[in-house]
């Protein structure tokens, strides 16, 4: 399994006479299989919230959802199940998938009962998720469909921040219309995972589908973006570097020595990570010039290796004293990608303080930075939004997820 490494800048050439340029620097990053290489065996836990607000028909399809997955795992692959409420208990300690219908029973005794604490089920989760590691695609899948009123959510983030170290990737499915998405989403995102909204319970099979397919792609594990910025090149100061694909997740900026070190997670065979990089340019020289070189840094399981590193690509520009843009239109989709994000934040944020024509106005412009890349579908939900704010409806908490979520990721088969 080798590195897909693309590096592209939103436009190649910098005006010589100009003191300061700005520049969008894209990088896509994949595993790339080579013939006949098969998948990686899989570690996956479920972690899944069984309240007493989740009887009836959201337990009964969730736990169907599950067992369809148990179902699509092959041997080597292994599997552990935690089921929380306001406490926390191992259903299948982490184990070989030998016996796929004693797993598929244990999960069917599932009962709801009782109040819910994430953080939880979380740490029995990574738990068992940390004893099958080594050598595999360690993720879990969390399920909630509440507040998280007796847990910690401090300590989610804490623990998903141990996750990482673990090389464990966190994957949110928020189920119904009660669940807390702020904190859902943060696991996810500082997980390296994806978040999923699971409107009502006939979606639930789908959703984990989706997100198993996206589990069974991965070809390499423990990623990271090594940046390298030559002299008269540096990172804009606010929010510098983000993930616009396939997820869009702000991302935190770690100097490491003279490197800048953004972590990946796990790497798709058929799905780029594409990272925005927001740098200025100031006095190059007229010519040729190297701004940037990057580099990552991998696991490879099926090889039993750690700590791999690609080739070093670099990143370069033509300076030149008459000036034409060259547009990269690609790139320009990910900074769409970026802005539609952020616009939506700053609708949420004006919708928090009471500014509902303010956060209308932030809504349609999002929308209409969703058309200009073609997706229609979020443009819809945006401006459906926009339009219940300005005749003075209230955005009803379904309504508010689905904003969020059509903002910053598209799930795929």
């Amino acid at each position: 399994m080798k590195v897909g490494l693309q590096p592209d800048l939103n436009d190649v050439r910098v005006d010589a006479t100009q003191p300061n340029s700005q520049r969008q620097l894209a990088i896509s990053i994949s595993a790339i299989a080579q013939e006949q290489e098969r998948n990686l065996p899989l570690n996956l836990c479920l972690i899944l919230d069984h309240s007493g607000s989740m009887k009836g028909q959201p337990l009964d399809t969730v736990k169907k959802a599950a067992q369809r997955l148990i179902e699509r795992l092959s041997p080597g692959d292994r599997i552990s199940v935690v089921a929380f409420d306001h406490r926390a208990k191992v259903i299948v300690p982490n184990q070989m998938i030998d016996n796929p219908a004693k797993v598929k029973e244990q999960i069917s005794f599932l009962r709801a009962d009782g109040g819910t604490a994430i953080d939880e089920g979380l740490k029995l989760g990574i738990e068992e998720l940390a004893k099958g590691k080594k050598d595999t695609v360690s993720q879990a899948f969390i399920l909630t469909d509440g507040e998280n009123e007796h847990g910690n959510n401090q300590r989610c983030i804490k623990l998903a921040e141990l996750a990482t170290e673990y090389k464990i990737t966190l994957n949110g499915l928020g189920f119904g219309e009660n669940w807390n998405q702020d904190i859902l989403e943060k696991i996810a995102d500082v997980g390296g995972g994806t978040l999923a909204y699971i409107e009502t319970p006939e979606q639930a099979v789908e959703k984990f589908g989706l997100l198993f397919n996206r589990l069974q792609s991965v070809g390499l594990t423990n990623a990271y973006l090594l940046l390298s910025l030559m002299p008269n090149v540096r990172l804009a100061e606010l929010k510098p570097i983000a993930q616009v694909a396939p997820d869009t997740i702000e991302l935190p900026v770690q100097p490491q020595g003279e490197q800048i070190v953004v972590r990946l997670g796990d790497l798709m065979k058929d799905v780029s990570r594409v990272i925005l990089v927001n740098l200025y340019i100031s006095s190059l020289r007229e010519g040729h010039q190297t701004i940037a070189k990057v580099q990552v840094r991998y696991d490879d399981p099926m090889l039993s290796q750690e700590g791999l590193v690609s080739q070093i690509i670099p990143v370069d520009v033509d300076v030149v004293s008459s000036y034409q843009p060259a547009p990269n239109p690609q790139v320009q989709q990910h900074i769409l990608a970026l802005a539609k994000y952020r616009q939506t934040q700053l609708a949420e944020a004006k919708l928090q303080q009471g500014d509902r024509a303010g956060a209308a106005t932030m809504l349609q412009t999002a929308a209409k930075t969703a058309l200009q890349m073609g997706d229609k579908g979020a443009a819809t939900v945006l401006q459906t939004s926009a339009t219940r704010l300005q005749s003075g409806e209230e955005l009803s908490d379904a309504d508010k997820k689905k904003t969020r979520i059509v903002s910053k990721t598209i799930l795929q088969e």
